[in-house]
């Protein structure tokens, strides 16, 4: 049935006026033609009126023509009420709608009061237009027109009020729009959007957390905007969503939203970085173990981080935090064997380690000392399977000897020392000194990067710090000891240096007979290598050992001790000393071999006097006069005298030239009274020329005189490469 509606010549007429008044006149009488049809229930008609005035008005070029078709369609809905309007719903907002991009700011203007009156008496009946409707209010909200944005914002809280109190509004509609929307850098816009992310963060029948993966990369950007405004909106939004996550993290999808975390927590502005470093702590303590497979990126934004210089700094605390927290996830049961496969699928610590290797290359220390922990954490938890990745780790970590700090090279040596005694590696057939060692979790205080007030759960019993393991060592002891050499050859300023200090830390780990032991196995016994680094490693070792405190026990064992494992270490010892043939002296004079002293200082004699030598002559004088042997000195007083004794102290005496030492010395045994005058020593008590009787000195003396000779030639090509390079200058 064709409907015959049509509108007054009159009420057509003021519709197409240019006058506000005459408009809304017009726009009166159409509402109460509407409301008599509605009464009638003449819904034909009513879509007849509708339709008229989206053909006629809306569409048309007349730019007040359409101004009058919004008001009137705006009475229609009026007319309707909440009832009757819901049938007529999309005649009555898609036309409005499209006025919303009209090129005349007024007709913009306008279109934001007709579609505010609408969805005032339709409520809930206009969300079936929700998509339409937020983009039309996305683009208003940034309109060049201020009444524009300001009418924009009116219709906004409407739609808002109408979402909020609409419990069937399904949030995914809402969630879908924004996401691409949300990467706008438009201000008006960003401040739009996060107007209504407060809006469905606060709205109860809206499980937000379900859409978090979707909206948490662009929120994170949108922290960084430049207006304040936005800028304290959003972190109330983010903050509120951290709160939500903490109150129900089994509904949480950590793994969609960890590698964005991540990302921002590598951004350039302190705000993001700071707050997804904050949300990093959280995950990692909500999510635990869900959240190791992503252990790498997690490390890759946390070190660097720790190279922040002002240690004060709220960003540097939460990395410190967040490194800490992850560090403790990580536990003996990823290193049971039969689970190996599904562990290294769970932890990643092939990518883990490529991280670390990556940040040992740093120059800031801090990233370092925490790599070394990690690593350090790694070898105590899960041995055997770091142990599959060991040789990438292990070159990298003999680098960070040459540092320059002290706490580094401290915590690089614990680090050697674990991987050196690991159960997981390959055991030495050799004899070890099975000992106890406080294990490398023990915190420096001039290095900690973490502190008890870091609150990560369950760390575990505070007295595991303390934990003391047996040392059984294996393949990387050697590995190690040689590779130290290495480094001291390949570095004589490093040797100079840092020797001592590395030495004494590493016989304070491994116990300093292990040590000692085998660099004196890794150095040349037959001088068939470089001899004069031989010279120069012996003479230090020599020094540590007669001076250092942490080698006292290793001391007394020489000085002290008759058995069979005596003899054989001295007799290690002796070989290598021999290359500094002072040092040979003084490990016999601390031995109490003192005939084979006696005989050694005499085939000194045979050999050039070098300026060296003499050097470490007079050294060796002052020794005698230290509290270290202060025993040698007292047994000067023996009765019978100690003849090879005092025989080796005269034969000192008369290799030094006369000066401070030679009258130091001779000021000593002329202090010696006449052994006549004293008591006779009893006969058990009575010293033997050599202490240790299970060692062939024949054969020492032998290796003594044979590498004094290889040194004498190798000074005597020294001295024609020198005159050589002379005559070259002339």
């Amino acid at each position: 049935m064709t409907s015959t509606v049509t509108l007054s010549a009159a009420v057509s007429r003021m519709l197409h006026d240019k006058l506000y008044e005459k408009r809304k006149i017009a726009a009166l009488e159409i509402e109460k033609l509407v409301k008599s049809y509605a009464k009638e229930n003449c819904h034909n008609e009513i879509s007849n009126v509708i339709e008229i005035l989206r053909v006629e008005y809306i569409l048309s070029q007349n730019i007040n023509s359409r101004k009058g078709g919004l008001i009137a369609l705006a009475a229609c809905t009026i007319a309707l009420g909440s009832q009757d309007a819901k049938v007529h719903i999309p005649g009555l907002l898609k036309p409005v709608i499209a006025c919303t991009t009209d090129p005349d700011s007024r007709m913009r203007y306008f279109a934001c009061e007709s579609l505010y009156n609408t969805v005032k008496v339709a409520r809930s009946d206009t969300l079936i237009f929700f998509n339409e409707l937020f983009d039309a209010l996305s683009k208003l909200s940034s309109d060049p027109d201020q009444n524009v944005r300001a009418g924009s914002e009116l219709l906004d809280r409407l739609i808002k009020d109408v979402v909020t109190e609409t419990p069937s509004f399904d949030a995914t509609i809402l969630v879908e729009i924004m996401r691409n929307k949300l990467y706008t850098k438009k201000q008006y816009t960003r401040k739009f959007l996060v107007s209504w992310l407060i809006c469905l963060v606060s709205i109860p029948y809206i499980d937000i957390i379900v859409y978090l993966p979707d909206l948490i990369d662009p929120l994170f950007l949108i922290l960084g905007d430049t207006n304040m405004e936005i800028q304290s909106t959003c972190q109330q939004i983010l903050s509120e969503l951290i709160q939500k996550i903490k109150n129900n993290p089994e509904k949480t999808d950590f793994p969609k939203m960890t590698n964005l975390i991540v990302v921002h927590s590598q951004s350039s502005d302190n705000l993001i970085k700071e707050t997804a470093l904050k949300w990093l702590v959280e995950f990692i303590q909500l999510a635990k173990s869900v959240i190791l497979p992503f252990a790498s990126g997690i490390l890759s934004a946390i070190l660097p981080t720790l190279a922040y210089d002002d240690f004060s700094n709220s960003i540097w605390e939460t990395a410190k935090k967040a490194n800490h927290c992850l560090m403790l996830l990580i536990t003996n049961e990823y290193d049971v064997r039969e689970n190996m496969e599904k562990n290294e699928i769970t932890l990643p610590l092939a990518q883990m380690i490529e991280v670390f290797i990556d940040h040992l290359k740093f120059k800031s220390t801090p990233p370092k000392i925490a790599v070394i922990r990690w690593l350090n954490h790694l070898l105590v938890k899960i041995p055997f399977l770091f142990f599959k990745h060991v040789d990438a780790v292990f070159k990298e970590v003999m680098q960070l000897l040459s540092d320059n700090s002290n706490d580094l090279v401290i915590l690089t040596l614990e680090c050697l020392a674990e991987i050196a005694s690991s159960p997981a590696g390959i055991t030495i057939n050799r004899k070890v000194i099975a000992t106890v060692k406080p294990s490398p979790r023990l915190n420096h205080k001039s290095s900690d990067l973490f502190d008890s007030s870091d609150n990560c759960g369950d760390g575990g019993d505070g007295n595991e710090m303390m934990h003391l393991t047996s040392i059984h060592l294996n393949t990387y002891f050697i590995k190690a000891i040689d590779r130290i050499l290495m480094i001291f050859k390949e570095n004589p300023l490093l040797l100079e240096n840092r020797a001592s200090f590395i030495i004494r830390q590493l016989s304070s780990l491994l116990n300093a007979e292990n040590v000692y032991r085998a660099m004196a196995e890794a150095l040349p016994s037959d001088g068939s290598k470089d001899v004069r680094f031989c010279a120069i490693i012996v003479k230090k070792l020599n020094g540590i050992l007669m001076s250092s405190t942490e080698l006292v026990e290793l001391r007394d064992q020489l000085k002290n001790d008759y058995s069979q494992e005596n003899c054989d270490l001295f007799c290690c010892l002796y070989k290598s000393w021999c290359h500094n043939p002072i040092a040979a002296v003084t490990l016999c004079l601390l031995t109490q071999n003192y005939q084979h002293c006696s005989a050694l200082l005499h085939q000194l004699a045979n050999y050039e006097m070098t300026v060296d030598l003499l050097v470490e002559t007079d050294k060796l004088v002052q020794l005698i006069e230290s509290p270290i042997f202060a025993y040698l000195r007292l047994q000067l007083l023996e009765s019978p005298p100690r003849q090879y004794l005092v025989k080796s102290l005269y034969s000192l005496l008369m290799l030094l030239p006369q000066g401070r030492s030679f009258d130091t010395l001779h000021h000593r045994l002329n202090s010696v009274p006449n052994p006549h005058s004293l008591p006779t020593t009893d006969p058990s008590e009575s010293g033997d020329p050599n202490r240790l009787k299970d060692v062939n000195f024949s054969e020492l003396f032998q290796h003594f005189t044979t590498i004094q000779v290889v040194h004498a030639a190798e000074r005597r090509k020294n001295r024609l490469r020198s005159t050589n390079t002379t005559d070259d200058h002339h």
